[in-house]
């Protein structure tokens, strides 16, 4: 096949219509990608564990299943990459570190195994930080560095970041990853794809990864499973397979998919700099971009002053992360090893644990933030606001030294506020600035993805999808 007629470009929708028409076979698909991550991956390094001849098998029993008859689900043979962190049947859950080489998973985790059931196949692990903790730049002790496909000086964000260089370069048509304050929206604004921070309870997950003990409050609040892809669409079709409930999380909420329509054009508050600490003008830009193509598009758009309460919301996340996880920090901190763990040990020193007083008022303090972005959604049932204050910023910047730190922590704020308080974002591109890709996330109500889904299908529509791409050589100094 001509690399111009590769099947690898077509959207995953295109993918699997093409797979349930008969048009292609799966295992024709599987082959494109997999020719796709031999041609690309050694430049990227974002796939890690490849899954070539499951993968294959998973195409024969699709195409065998056709042939037969029988119904193909809505992501027929469609390729995706799964996050080093969340279970694969019968691979190595290995969270980047030498360490968990060989931990290898007795069952899916419940975002696979749906996605499975809607007839994605998935071709392999993608790259994370170490233990998801070593900072936002996806660099494992394990695999090495995943490059930025636009700008190998650029991080591609992380902690999601292999997944978005993945579904970026065509080597898949979807990725999952996970997202407890920007690791799916921050790679996919600086890798010029979309994605998806569910509202808390939306997809049923299962993050116990070495034993049957479940973590504690923050980690079973914050952390949220979340496709990337090319296209609005697609996310959509990765979305309505993600949703529902699970015996194995009962925190997963039988709320459907698609919410009543609001009545009249729906208000849309802007918010370009969270908190008033800054924001660079490209991001300024592309959240201006973005709020017209909504005007065109018929919402109701309004700048407003800020979003509730910012800066405590990011005090109270990190003084209760910090508090939950002080007690295995020790042993979390050797297994991230010289280095790795200068982005935790800065947070550490920077807040200190609270005693259990303390952390009894800030539980309530959460809800009561929580609280006050729910009166907010109710005047303003969308919000566009950056992902990331930044363009795409050098890797490991975060690690550095305390400025870096606090510039990135700076940066994600609009995440981690709306992780705080379990509500959906969707990032979607708006374009590119100075070579480098930029966009915006829209943030909705509790359960109302269908609505930021929407918003940001309307500024795909005006702005355009960036990807596939190959990767750009560095630029020269």
């Amino acid at each position: 096949m001509r690399n111009a007629d590769a099947l690898w470009k077509l959207s995953a929708a295109e993918q699997a219509a093409a797979v349930r028409r008969a048009d292609i076979s799966a295992v024709e698909l599987i082959d494109s990608h997999l020719d796709r991550i031999a041609e690309v991956n050694p430049q990227v390094n974002a796939v890690t564990q490849l899954l070539a001849e499951r993968a294959r098998e998973a195409a024969e029993r699709t195409d065998r299943r056709r042939a037969a008859g029988e119904a193909m689900g809505p992501l027929a043979g469609v390729p995706f990459t799964v996050k080093e962190s969340t279970a694969v049947e019968g691979v190595p859950t290995t969270f980047g570190t030498e360490r968990f080489r060989d931990l290898v998973a007795s069952a899916d985790a419940p975002p696979v195994a749906r996605l499975r059931a809607a007839g994605a196949i998935p071709i392999g692990h993608s790259n994370m930080p170490t233990l998801i903790l070593a900072g936002m730049h996806t660099r494992s002790e394990l695999f090495g560095d995943t490059l930025n496909p636009w700008d190998s000086t650029r991080t591609p964000g992380g902690t999601s970041g292999g997944d978005a260089v993945a579904v970026a370069t065509g080597m898949a048509a979807l990725g999952l990853g996970n997202d407890s304050g920007g690791s799916v929206r921050i790679p996919a604004q600086f890798c010029g794809v979309a994605g998806l921070k569910p509202s808390t309870g939306r997809f049923p997950a299962d993050h116990r990864a070495l034993g049957p003990d479940d973590p504690g409050p923050a980690s079973q609040l914050l952390v949220t499973d979340g496709p990337l892809a090319r296209s609005v669409g697609d996310l959509r079709l990765a979305y309505e397979a993600l949703a529902g409930t699970d015996p194995r999380d009962p925190r997963a909420v039988p709320a459907p998919a698609y919410g009543e329509p609001l009545p009249g054009p729906v208000k849309v508050a802007v918010v370009a700099d969270p908190g008033g600490h800054g924001v660079h003008p490209a991001v300024r830009r592309a959240v201006a971009t973005a709020a017209d193509a909504l005007t065109d598009a018929g919402y109701d758009v309004r700048e407003v002053r800020d979003v509730p309460r910012l800066d405590e919301a990011l005090e109270a996340y990190g003084r209760i992360t910090v508090t939950e996880f002080a007690p295995s920090w020790p042993a979390v901190r050797e297994l991230l090893g010289e280095g790795g763990d200068r982005y935790i040990a800065m947070a550490m020193e920077q807040t200190p644990p609270v005693s259990a007083e303390e952390l009894m008022k800030l539980m309530g303090a959460w809800l009561n933030i929580r609280r006050s972005w729910a009166e907010f959604l109710h005047e303003y049932p969308l919000l566009l606001g950056p992902s990331f204050t930044e363009p795409p910023v050098e890797p490991g910047l975060e690690s550095r030294d305390r400025a870096g730190r606090d510039r990135v922590g700076s940066g994600m704020r609009l995440c981690t506020v709306t992780s705080f308080v379990g509500v959906p974002g969707v990032a979607v591109p708006t374009g590119m600035i100075d070579g480098l890709p930029s966009g915006v996330q829209i943030v909705g109500r509790a359960f109302r993805e269908d609505m930021c889904l929407a918003a940001a299908q309307s500024i795909e529509d005006r702005l355009g999808v960036l990807t596939p791409i190959d990767p750009r050589p560095a630029p020269k100094s």
